[in-house]
């Protein structure tokens, strides 16, 4: 049963999520004040370059009205201008706007919440002679999914359950049929669409068979290291990308390379989410020669398009999270390290792992399952699945 909050004592505006998004997008201040409790707010809260945040617990508030404490408590409100306030699913926050401008202040609750954040989903075209490619941004986690359209076929390249029927919608939109859903590898950070998408939309699920060989418990159609698949007139070329996973593979259309991950604009992948701490150093050794061997003959102009994004990742002119190869080679020191720095530096840099993410990783091979409610729980939280970023 969800908790019930009190009416707000005074009606105040309301920020929805792309009106967040499109503010931080724009550089523009945010003065963004949290009400949930601390441990909630440090494992994941709005964040950006532009972003001044304050963590304030609800009850505070409450013994504020009481007190008649309201506005020495907003005095602990960094910041200024307008307050944004945050809860998980905006009914706290509305509390709390209302009160702030019961009292005076410029503030605006933020609509659904923290959960309202993770449903926000955005899709941006990357140029592309062979077919038309939309790059999906997830950002409340930092999740990038890709749909290829070519001459009425459609494939949906690492799609999210959560978004499932979005992928079918914008290929139809665009006169196609999603005919393929493809992961690049077994994902520990959020439930992928692959299964949905096969039993409520008839899409083929693939995945390459290094990530197969893992354990997955239901139909796919294998690809081995040098697939191809034909999407209309265009082709999904596989390009095997292992560190992150052992069956981490890309797949290049036209001049666009789709590294999953493997390296982002800014980071290289982390290589400890599949084995223990022996198999995190055969991973990154083996991240080492993506980086430097795989990728050795892939040219510079090739446009990288990574399975994540972090908050300091700077976009391109068309609104887009890629950058040419040749531009990531020469700014990240990971392409000029030999192989024992590269494991040294790597190994001592893996964040937390994703909250759940063995259960994650179990749903996605099909050994376990939940509901859409639980699926969407599961995967809530921060992009993970980078080291630190490597300047």
């Amino acid at each position: 049963m969800a908790e019930e909050h009190p009416d707000p004592p005074a009606d105040h505006p309301s920020l929805s999520a792309a009106d967040l998004k499109r503010r931080l997008d724009a550089g523009d201040p945010v003065r963004l004040l949290d009400v949930r409790d601390r441990d909630e707010f440090e494992q994941w809260h709005v964040d950006g370059p532009s972003v001044t945040a304050t963590q304030l617990p609800f009850n505070k508030f409450l013994q504020a009205k009481v007190t008649d404490g309201v506005a020495d408590l907003a005095t602990e409100i960094a910041g200024d201008g307008p307050v944004t306030v945050v809860c998980a699913r905006g009914e706290a926050s509305a509390f709390v706007a209302g009160l702030l401008t019961d009292h005076g202040f410029d503030a605006r609750n933020l609509a659904d919440g923290m959960e309202g954040w993770a449903r926000l989903y955005e899709s941006h075209e990357i140029p592309c002679d062979d077919a038309t490619v939309l790059q999906y941004q997830r950002p409340s986690s930092g999740c990038l999914s890709y749909l290829v359209v070519s001459d009425g076929d459609a494939a949906v390249v690492d799609p999210l359950r959560a978004f499932v029927d979005r992928y079918t919608a914008d290929a139809a939109d665009r006169d196609a049929t999603l005919r393929y859903a493809v992961d690049t590898h077994v994902h520990a950070d959020h439930v992928s669409g692959l299964r949905k998408l096969a039993v409520d939309h008839g899409v083929e699920p693939m995945l390459p068979t290094r990530a197969a060989d893992r354990g997955v418990a239901f139909t796919v159609t294998e690809l081995d290291d040098s697939a191809a698949i034909a999407v209309g007139s265009a082709t999904l070329a596989a390009v095997p990308l292992p560190g992150h996973t052992t069956g981490m593979t890309g797949f290049a259309v036209g001049d666009i390379l789709l590294t999953g991950d493997s390296v982002f604009v800014e980071s290289v992948a982390r290589p400890d989410l599949e084995s223990d701490a022996d198999g995190t150093r055969d991973l990154a050794r083996s991240l080492y020669e993506t980086l430097t061997q795989r990728l050795a003959d892939v040219p510079d102009e090739t446009l990288v398009a990574p399975g994540h994004y972090s908050e300091s990742t700077k976009r391109a002119d068309d609104g887009t999270y890629t950058a040419r190869l040749g531009d990531i080679r020469e700014h990240l020191p990971a392409f000029e390290m030999d192989r024992k720095t590269f494991v040294e530096r790597i190994c001592a840099d893996i964040p937390p792992r994703p909250a759940n993410f063995e259960r994650i990783v179990a749903i996605n091979l099909g050994t376990d399952d939940a509901d859409a409610d639980t699926a969407f729980e599961l995967e809530l939280g921060p992009n993970n699945c980078a080291v630190a970023p490597m300047d």
